[in-house]
């Protein structure tokens, strides 16, 4: 039950202040420790790299272990509760949401420049200074895609199969790779170690993730066998080893293409997605996650019972 307690608390609550939020304090933890990296030897700065994964996941797990066992003394339902509650700190079902409604409500004002800010503001690191608005829809539909994965369903399967301690681990080795896992000078060997762990954690949740989408497409009505199609098809064209897999059956459930130039391109010979796919993709995002949690707490309660 705490798996659909944290989500019905995200999406009444949302997100807390930084001050208040777990995935800000490991944030500013790796912030920390970079302080003190080294530079110039792509052996030290592995091996440091490593050392801040291996830091911050002791912590995480740490933590979420004595939450875990604190709750196991109290009364069930109270027990139940905190855990929803603390759990709720690692999604952001709620804030993807409204980050891609905004989007959608700008463009839909044919107020290109500030659809432009917001996304990249709320949902996309890449430049979109230069994206026109079936661009920015279709950057839009593939961040709620992608997030459907690492940003929900990976934290909640992973509370499925180890609790608290395995959540607070997922979301710490994501966020060490969102933040050290780039391919360039400054980052490229600092943060090779954090990016394979979280292509390695993420390869059975992007998997689940593209089941759920395929699944809600069929009971909303969207198109659950293009879905299939496209995602065995072109799931392989993105870098990543994990994110074309919703990305691709996002596209293929909405009938659209989704490019990011020069990187992919998922659907390849669909229609443009416009800012109504915006609020399509939405809709399946949160199917989704309601198939995700039934099959997850189902999960949980054979586990306890077994």
């Amino acid at each position: 039950m705490s798996i659909i307690l944290a989500l019905l608390l995200d999406i009444v609550f949302g997100d807390p202040p930084n001050r208040f939020h777990p995935t800000a304090w490991m944030g500013n933890l790796i912030a920390y420790l970079m302080r003190f990296r080294p530079h110039g030897n792509r052996f030290t700065e592995l091996a440091y790299g490593t050392f801040i994964l291996a830091a911050g996941l002791s912590i995480s797990i740490g933590v979420g272990w004595l939450i875990a066992y604190y709750c196991s003394y109290l009364p069930f339902w109270i027990g139940i509760l905190l855990q929803a509650l603390v759990l709720k700190l690692t999604i952001s079902l709620r804030g993807l949401g409204r980050a891609s409604k905004e989007v959608q409500t700008t463009l839909e004002a044919n107020n290109l420049p500030e659809a432009r800010r917001l996304l990249s503001w709320h949902l996309v690191s890449r430049d979109t200074s230069e994206l026109d608005a079936s661009k920015v829809s279709a950057a839009a539909v593939e961040s709620v895609a992608e997030n459907t994965s690492d940003g929900i369903i990976a934290p909640l399967f992973f509370f499925a199969i180890g609790g608290l301690p395995a959540a607070f681990a997922y979301r710490f080795a994501n966020t060490a790779d969102s933040m050290l896992g780039y391919h360039d000078a400054e980052h490229e060997w600092l943060g090779k170690i954090p990016a394979r762990l979280d292509d390695v954690l993420n390869f059975i949740p992007a998997r689940l993730s593209g089941l759920f989408l395929v699944l809600a497409a069929f009971l909303t009505g969207a198109n659950a066998g293009l879905a299939w199609t496209i995602m065995l098809r072109d799931a392989k064209n993105t870098s990543s080893p994990n994110a074309g897999i919703p990305m691709s059956a996002m596209a293929g459930a909405l009938g659209v293409e989704l490019e990011k130039i020069d990187h992919y391109t998922l659907g390849k010979g669909l229609r443009s997605p416009g800012p109504a796919d915006i609020g399509k993709a939405r809709g399946l995002l949160f199917g989704s996650i309601t198939l995700a949690a039934v099959v997850f707490t189902i999960w949980r309660m054979y586990v306890y019972q077994g």
